[in-house]
């Protein structure tokens, strides 16, 4: 990160203050569909700016060639809902780096643990949970849920799982754990992109006893006594098999990068696509598969 840097050392994601900027002067970069508009999680969160305001602010950068025109790196439902409602202008963070760009192209509806932060903030602020969960129309008992959601879950893991889209009983699931075997947890539910309870219930049955935390080890009906030890080993396998995978990550991407932005380059060429069609069309094919992925990312 080339942001600024706080006494020398550490850097600075954002501006010193929020800003309040009109909303015709900052860009979205997606469109929220009609499809978002109306499903739940858009009318969760139009309800809860109506009831409360907005508990965090939408993140935005400069743009590079018009520094009074902002581009929205977190926050595009918000800026949405209050354009709707009418507002004129809206108070933003506006970062440093536009490093978030490509990630939020992705982001589509709120992680469970920033709707936690968000409970916590407007509990904070003094909105009662019974008031939340009518903004939010749903059970205080979710509100509560949701609010409690990193009791007993350790930071490293919780900072894993910081943007996933985790259930709600899955940290249930990470709580039957120690904390060092929580971290191996999050870091496997993010390899294999799967964030449902029944996974996580998986780790837990696989886990040692000793990475158990006291008198939290639910009985799984149905395994044996063998069964259960071959889940432990097949787990500890796949952490090795991870680890292993974790340190060439850096270069394997580095490498696909430059080889798909080689390929792109290639495929500007007309000269080059004409030769490649005509005497490689299988190639040709599949760089142009290839191609199309690096766009749509």
């Amino acid at each position: 990160m080339s942001g600024r840097r706080f006494n020398g050392s550490l850097p600075v994601a954002f501006e010193n203050a929020t800003l309040r900027i009109p909303l015709d002067q900052i860009s979205p970069l997606r469109d929220v569909s009609e499809h978002i508009q109306s499903s739940v999680k858009y009318r969760q969160i139009a309800a809860s700016i109506n009831e409360v305001g907005i508990i965090e602010p939408p993140v935005v950068v400069r743009d590079r060639s018009e520094p009074n025109r902002f581009h929205i790196l977190d926050g595009h439902l918000r800026i949405k809902i209050l354009g709707a409602r009418g507002d004129l202008e809206a108070v933003c963070l506006v970062a440093l780096e536009d490093e978030a760009y490509t990630y939020n192209k992705r982001v589509s509806r709120i992680a469970i643990i920033q709707e936690h932060k968000m409970i916590l903030n407007a509990v904070k602020r003094g909105v009662s949970e019974e008031r939340l969960a009518r903004a939010l129309n749903v059970d205080i008992g979710n509100i509560r849920a949701k609010r409690n959601l990193l009791v007993g879950i350790c930071a490293e893991a919780a900072e894993l799982l910081r943007d996933k889209h985790v259930t709600l009983n899955a940290f249930t699931e990470l709580r039957r754990m120690k904390p060092i075997r929580q971290i191996e947890a999050a870091e496997l539910m993010v390899a294999m992109n799967c964030y449902s309870t029944s996974y996580a219930r998986s780790l837990v049955a696989a886990t040692p006893d000793e990475l158990i935390a006291d008198g939290k080890r639910k009985v799984v009906r149905g395994l044996t006594p063998d069964q259960m030890a071959l889940m432990e080993r097949e787990s500890e396998s796949l952490d090795r098999e991870f680890k292993l995978i974790e340190q060439t990550y850096g270069a394997d991407h580095l490498d696909l990068v430059l080889a798909t932005g080689y390929v792109a380059r290639l495929l500007s060429n007309a000269r080059a696509v004409r030769h490649l069609a005509q005497f490689y069309p299988d190639i040709f094919s599949e760089f142009q598969k290839i191609a199309e992925l690096q766009k749509a990312a």
